[in-house]
């Protein structure tokens, strides 16, 4: 197991905790935006960015929240919904990264969960350039609103078929979406994924998504 190295994040205005995972030679890094009321800690995120790491695919899970936000939004609830302002939290996090020596160079991706997957769309959109390619886990996608007909990265959908309301969202969004596409439904599983397999089957998906489109040797159209 690659043992992630603990970095900060430095943006305007707020510093943010996070996990880097780079295996040696890797090409790609994955950022990682979590869900409703979760964090860089979760341990679905940390567990596929550990299979990430296995397979050649760095990646960067960071809090969106700094701690007073995070504190605030326990209280509230109202952050976590925010989806303009978890996206341009986002957006900051991509374009930090494009600035840092050591990751400036490698092909991005997102996996968004739950609400971060609405952030995560909205941020390939407003930098289609930046952003090669998008995973979506039980993600909200629907709340990425009319960022979505501007979607360019290829973009997975991963939903329990046993999370009836995300999955009939996911499928509204599936034809919506006007990039290259794929809506995946995890048999037997529900929002979280906890059921026996069904997490791992999460993985392999990524895996293979982000696989075919960061570390191809050339862009695939989308």
């Amino acid at each position: 197991m690659l043992e992630p190295q603990s970095r900060s994040i430095d943006l305007p205005g707020v510093e943010l905790s996070a996990d880097l995972r780079l295996p040696a030679n890797t090409r790609a890094l994955v950022i990682f935006a979590h869900g409703s009321g979760s964090g860089r800690t979760s341990p679905r995120n940390q567990y596929i960015a550990d299979v990430l790491a296995r397979r050649g695919l760095g990646s960067l899970l960071f809090d969106l929240l700094s701690e007073s936000e995070q504190r605030m939004d326990n209280l509230t609830g109202e952050l976590r919904f925010d989806i303009s302002f978890l996206a341009r939290r986002l957006i900051q996090v991509i374009d930090r990264a494009g600035r840092d020596p050591e990751l400036r160079a490698l092909r991005i991706g997102l996996f968004g969960a739950s609400t971060g997957a609405a952030a995560a769309l909205v941020a390939a959109a407003d930098r289609a350039d930046a952003v090669a390619a998008v995973v979506s886990r039980g993600g909200r996608t629907d709340l990425a609103g009319a960022a979505l007909v501007r979607v360019k990265a290829p973009t997975l959908q991963i939903v329990g078929a046993q999370d009836p309301l995300v999955l009939g969202l996911n499928e509204q969004i599936h034809r919506v979406l006007r990039c290259e596409q794929a809506l995946e439904v995890v048999a037997g599983a529900t929002h979280l994924f906890e059921e026996p397999g069904t997490l791992e089957e999460v993985a392999r998906l990524t895996g293979d998504w982000f696989e075919k489109y960061l570390l191809a040797s050339s862009p695939s159209a989308g």
